[in-house]
């Protein structure tokens, strides 16, 4: 069936009358990609910790996005930003494109197989935008437990997850996020190099310290983000606030985490959020995690 161009199904949109209301639904816009981490079952702790008023909003990790898709009807200015290229050319080609990315996304479903998987997988090589983000859509949906896992040379080498029918996209949230994303920045780069302002709210959620045996994913791009990554995100945490700059940090609770953060700035507080990746069942269930904040 042929698809209709997402565009003329839109009002002309501004900061004015944009609406996280999708087209058949009344439920907002959700994070089009699965993330491991992500943060929808934390949502009511983050959003009760959002600050009253702020400026711009500031999420240098944004894998999901499931803070900004939540509170988005507070958002006029935003800049969203991480480390990991493809998941950048994903979000830009959703907030300017979604037209040419639908069709792409149809025929991988049509196509979906084992075979289909692994081919599509190996395409390391890409250079137009839509095939990327199409590609990364896909993997993300289909692959195991929805992770994000690169190898030495920056590939994606997550194995196909064990899926009956596994839902590849869904038009009506790839319309309201669409939406959502029309007043927002979206970058490649280190956290460290975003450059808010007093009265702008910085919300940093980074691959989490390793809890124990339960290794968290922190390969998310060709390099790893270390002990020190960990030590220079607090460090930086400490500068905005020093600049009037609101800060909220989820991390993992560990003895790393809490001695970094042991300081008179930061606010810390034991939140309990339910983890399904684990490659043991009897390992996934709630666990301690820190919830971060300088006001």
């Amino acid at each position: 069936m042929p698809i209709q161009k997402i565009s003329a199904r839109l009002p002309t949109l501004s900061p004015a009358n944009l609406s996280p209301v999708e087209p058949r639904s009344d439920r907002g816009p959700l994070p089009f990609v699965k993330w491991a981490g992500g943060k929808r079952t934390l949502l009511g702790e983050l959003s009760s910790r959002v600050p009253t008023q702020f400026d711009r909003y500031f999420e240098p990790f944004v894998g999901g996005g499931a803070l900004f898709f939540a509170i988005n009807a507070r958002i006029t200015n935003a800049l969203l930003s991480d480390s990991n290229l493809e998941l950048v050319i994903t979000y830009n080609v959703i907030r300017k494109d979604p037209d040419g990315v639908i069709p792409l996304l149809e025929e991988h479903a049509r196509r979906h197989s084992k075979d289909y998987y692994y081919r599509i997988r190996g395409q390391h090589a890409l250079q137009d935008p839509i095939k990327i983000a199409a590609r990364f859509i896909y993997l993300n949906k289909t692959c195991y437990n929805g992770l994000y896992r690169v190898n030495g040379s920056g590939h994606f080498n997550v194995p196909m997850g064990r899926y009956a029918a596994p839902s590849v996209y869904d038009l009506d949230n790839i319309i309201a996020c669409h939406r959502a994303l029309q007043v927002v920045q979206i970058e490649y780069r280190d956290f460290e190099t975003i450059a808010p302002q007093a009265g702008d709210f910085v919300y940093c959620d980074p691959p989490y310290h390793p809890v124990g045996e339960t290794a968290s994913f922190t390969k998310y791009t060709k390099a790893d983000f270390s002990e020190e990554d960990q030590t220079r995100l607090r460090d930086f945490a400490l500068r905005l606030h020093g600049q009037g700059i609101h800060v909220m940090v989820s991390n993992s609770d560990t003895p790393l985490i809490r001695r970094l953060y042991d300081h008179p700035v930061f606010k810390v507080a034991i939140v309990q959020a339910p983890r399904f990746v684990n490659c043991k069942p009897t390992k996934r269930g709630p666990i301690n995690e820190l919830v971060i904040t300088t006001y």
